[in-house]
């Protein structure tokens, strides 16, 4: 008995010396801490990590970003607080400071984490709206009617994932649901894989997607061209108030008033003549009023406006109840115009292609000038979308040198290629390529002195109608009247300094143009949809034309037209 107890203390006491030193080594060997801080916070990440149910997913590892020489950002990709490293010290959502140096440091960092949570989540949209696009793909492989679960699952994925796009910005971290969402839709995107393996016919897939992508917008964007041309060429409520009531006003007169003074004048050829062509009465007031305002010879100015039968009385009663003297004006219908060709208007009806801008008459009047005005040596065109903001008696001045058209042009001198005739003729007809050069600047139509005697020695109007019937054979020019004022007046064009013809006014609302350049210009031109007669025009550019409107007119005041 009593070996047996003696057995058992000798046994108890070597086990006591053997797990002692264990014991002893394990303590020597632990991680050290600096502060007490510090061996918290390290306790706090310890435990951190240890949770989650004793495992972790891809999402949650860690991965590492150098931040200089000076620590290292562990930044997990669940979107969760980073966990920073300083010089050996651990700290959770921040740096350990050991002092006031800390602080820059500590600010540098949490920016830079900042970024990186908002490069990462632009990269999980992009990986999103990818995800969207491929399940969409397959969705098209799957039989018309297909009810399979596989297809359930793809539309269900493809819900779940735009629900989760349109509550997701860049600088909004994605939350634990949405990285579930879309771990969910790659593991659905994997089974469509297995289930439709066909790469070739996957592309062709895509490759049809595209096509019909690309063919509905190419036809919103026409429609909203043509709408937006539609609305451009409608007569606003105040402009249809005003023609009626300009129309009474016109037959309320007597048939002696009804004649302008000056009639003498309109066929002096010493006199500046400016010739207008339109049926809106404000843009033809603008236009005289304007012109009038800023010459230095006024009494030397002849208007020729040229309107149709429909509008005749309308223009004709507002002249007259708002004389431009000391002008002269001279007020006629297209109808009664003589000199024109008796298949004026049929010459250009292959060009109407249901642009509403190519379709109006009055764009085509400027071709036949000589004839409408066979008693003028010069005349001066005006497009009705203009505003003269300076004299323009010094382009009557000018030694044309043999020109018939004097013009601003369109390009600049960067060597760029809008702009050039190349952009709006058709090169590869051989009659094209043979008779012009590509890269020559275009010219703008909206302000241009034409010498009519010129015009009618070089005959013109014959090389008009030659190109006229050489594009009904084939498709030479893009729609519009400029290619064809390009091509007639190839060669025969002397440039004005961009100066004098500011354009793009009426175009886009994102054109930038700067102050400097409306100051400098001569005449501002409102070229486009946005004329600014109309709600839809540009405010910024819209003060220049108000200006020479009387807004407190009765006829403007009882049709509620105001700036």
């Amino acid at each position: 008995m009593r070996q047996s107890v003696l057995l058992r203390r000798v046994l108890l006491l070597g086990l006591f010396f053997v797990v002692l030193p264990c014991f002893l080594f394990m303590m020597l060997n632990l991680p050290s801490t600096n502060s007490k801080s510090e061996r918290e916070d390290f306790g706090r990440e310890s435990s951190g990590l240890v949770k989650n149910n004793g495992h972790t997913s891809d999402s949650q590892k860690l991965n590492v970003i150098e931040e200089g020489t000076e620590g290292i950002v562990y930044k997990d990709e669940s979107f969760h607080t980073p966990v920073v490293r300083i010089n050996g010290s651990l700290g959770k959502g921040g740096l350990v400071s050991d002092g006031d140096g800390r602080s820059k440091q500590n600010q540098s960092t949490t920016i830079e984490t900042k970024k990186v949570s908002a490069e990462v989540t632009r990269e999980k949209i992009w990986e999103m709206e990818d995800q969207v696009i491929m399940a969409h793909a397959y969705l098209r492989f799957a039989p018309p009617g297909s009810n399979s679960h596989l297809v359930k699952e793809l539309k269900l994925r493809i819900k779940e994932i735009q629900r989760v796009l349109a509550h997701t910005t860049a600088n909004k971290r994605l939350s634990r649901s949405a990285l579930q969402k879309i771990r969910q839709m790659e593991a659905t995107l994997f089974r469509a894989q297995a289930a439709y393996p066909d790469c070739a016919a996957m592309a062709t897939k895509l490759r049809a997607m595209t096509y019909n992508t690309e063919e509905q917008l190419r036809t919103q964007q026409n429609q909203a061209s043509y709408l937006t041309q539609l609305v451009a060429r409608t007569m606003p409520k105040g402009l249809h108030c005003l023609s009626l009531s300009l129309i009474s006003e016109y037959f309320g007169l007597d048939t002696e008033k009804r004649l302008f003074p000056r009639g003498n004048f309109v066929e002096d050829p010493q006199l500046y003549h400016y010739a207008v062509f339109s049926d809106n009465v404000l843009a033809c007031a603008v236009v005289v009023n304007s012109t009038i305002f800023n010459s230095k010879e006024a009494d030397k100015i002849v208007f020729h406006i040229i309107t149709d039968s429909q509008n005749f009385p309308a223009m004709s009663a507002w002249f007259l109840l708002n004389p431009p003297s000391p002008a002269t004006i001279q007020i006629q219908a297209i109808e009664n115009l003589k000199n024109l060709p008796s298949n004026f208007t049929s010459s250009f009806k292959f060009h109407d292609l249901g642009d509403l801008r190519f379709t109006s008459r009055f764009n085509y009047l400027r071709f036949y000038l000589p004839q409408i005005f066979p008693s003028l040596s010069k005349i001066l065109l005006l497009d009705h979308d203009v505003v003269v903001r300076k004299d323009l008696g010094e382009l009557w001045r000018i030694d044309m040198e043999g020109y018939v058209n004097l013009a601003a042009e369109a390009c600049d001198n960067t060597g760029d290629s809008v702009n050039r005739i190349k952009t709006i003729l058709n090169f590869s007809e051989p009659v094209i390529a043979s008779k012009f050069d590509g890269d020559t600047c275009i010219w703008a139509f909206g302000m241009n002195l034409f010498d009519l005697d010129e015009w009618r020695r070089l005959d013109l109007t014959d090389a008009l109608h030659k190109w006229l019937q050489l594009g009904k054979e084939g498709q030479l020019w893009k729609t519009g009247i400029l290619p064809i004022g390009q091509m007639v007046f190839y060669s025969h064009t002397m440039a004005l300094d961009r100066r004098w013809h500011l354009l793009g006014l009426g175009q886009s609302s994102f054109r930038v143009v700067s102050e400097l350049e409306l100051e400098r210009a001569t005449v501002l031109h409102y070229n486009g949809n946005m004329k600014p007669w109309l709600e839809m025009s540009i405010p910024k550019y819209r003060v220049y034309w108000v200006e020479y409107l009387n807004y407190n007119n009765s006829l403007l005041l009882k049709c509620n037209i105001h700036k």
